[in-house]
């Protein structure tokens, strides 16, 4: 079939150099623009958009000859795609996901992608401006929780689909929005779990980390973890802060942490920890002390698994283990809002889990280092290509 161009209004710096931290941090820039094309393309634009502000932008896509997937009904919208920041490398890569993901439907009609900065006053205008502008869906990454939950409240009153995804916002489904597509984070627990069993099945020290202070993903993954290792007779002992030790996803918090562990506790067997990126300039502190490197039990970043194949190469290997860094969670959230405002097929389930993506201990899930690649890609991610990820990432 041929695709009618999907017209993208986007935020600044899809394109540009992004910070080293994790999903839900905060900064960044916003303005906007539109593009559109039925070629398909991934490439970057520059044009000037309604917000009269400039900045980088893919190409809208196209689903070119392909089936209209079953979530995609007849129903034409206006998508609003809102982050509450949008800018590090994890973000672009989940922001052109979700991109990508809308554009397969060729009900939608215009996506319009707004960057919160950080900034909660900003992320509900950002959200507001959406519903003025005329979207019948929004999907929204609530990164400021319950404090947007009043603004999705309103969007959902005013008759617009809103579906809030991976941080939970409070309030409930049919209530005070349409759905919160949520992260199961315990699975990500449970894997760690059952890998750390393998890895260190005589038991030892376990350092649990996260994000920000009392996040839901945090307190599920360690909950979940706490529990599985704590039904293995006292094999396990957990060290640190409970539930987790907080890292705001920070590269120097998280060596801060690190290194205030090892200084306190000694060598460690085994960590768990929700941005596995993250963790890699802080490993060189168990050299320091004279430590072999720990299990380690995370998620996957191209950083990472070229930091164990240095470490492999000199003879230092250690037991690595990664789930999906989870870029493809805005697709859920997309098919989901998608499928309710076109008059779609709802998706079956309204949560997203990480699969094991690899395992050092299994030869069929080989860890992948790509040198080429810029160190905070995303292999995991199954919609946006390793090479596409380069473009993006420049």
């Amino acid at each position: 079939m041929t695709r009618k161009p999907l017209r993208l209004v986007a935020a600044v710096g899809l394109g540009a150099a992004a910070l080293l931290i994790a999903s839900c941090s905060s900064g960044g820039d916003s303005t906007s623009e539109s593009t559109a094309s039925d070629s398909g393309d991934s490439g970057d634009s520059g044009d000037s958009g309604d917000s009269g502000d400039s900045g980088d932008s893919g190409d809208s896509g196209d689903s070119g000859g392909a089936d209209v997937p079953s979530w995609c009904g007849p129903n034409e919208i206006v998508l609003g795609f809102a982050d509450g920041f949008g800018g590090n490398n994890w973000r672009l890569v989940t922001t052109e996901t979700g991109r990508r993901e809308a554009a397969l439907c060729p009900s939608v009609k215009e996506l319009i992608y707004t960057d919160g900065q950080g900034d909660l006053q900003k992320s509900i205008s950002d959200i507001q401006g959406l519903v003025s502008q005329g979207a019948d869906a929004v999907v929204v990454f609530p990164d400021a929780s319950e404090a947007i939950l009043p603004t999705l409240q309103e969007a959902y009153a005013a008759g617009v689909v809103t579906v809030p995804y991976r941080v939970y916002p409070g309030g409930e489904d049919g209530v005070d929005y349409t759905a919160y597509i949520a992260l199961d984070a315990a699975n990500d627990g449970k894997t760690y779990c059952e890998w750390i069993k393998t890895a260190r099945p005589d038991g030892g020290t376990v350092l649990v980390m996260s994000g920000p202070a009392g996040n839901s993903q945090g307190l599920d993954m360690s909950g979940e973890l706490r529990s599985c290792l704590g039904a293995e007779g006292g094999k396990y002992e957990f060290i640190g802060e409970e539930p987790f030790e907080v890292t705001n996803w920070d590269p120097a918090l998280a060596q801060e942490v690190l290194t205030a562990a090892v200084a306190k506790y000694g060598c460690i067997d085994a960590i768990a920890y929700d941005f596995g990126p993250a963790l890699v300039g802080a490993l060189p502190e168990f050299e320091k002390a004279g430590c072999p490197l720990p299990a380690l039990a995370t998620s996957d970043g191209n950083i990472l698994a070229c930091y164990w194949q240095d470490q492999t190469d000199q003879g230092n290997t250690f037991d690595l283990m990664t789930v999906q860094t989870g870029n493809d969670h805005a697709r859920t959230a997309i098919d989901y809002a998608v499928a309710v405002a076109t008059g779609g097929e709802v998706p079956a389930s309204p949560t997203h889990q990480h699969k094991m993506f690899e395992n050092s201990l299994d030869p069929s899930m080989p860890v992948t280092c790509r040198p080429d690649l810029p160190d905070f890609a995303f292999l995991s991610a199954e919609l946006v290509t390793a090479e596409d990820q380069a473009t993006l990432l420049q």
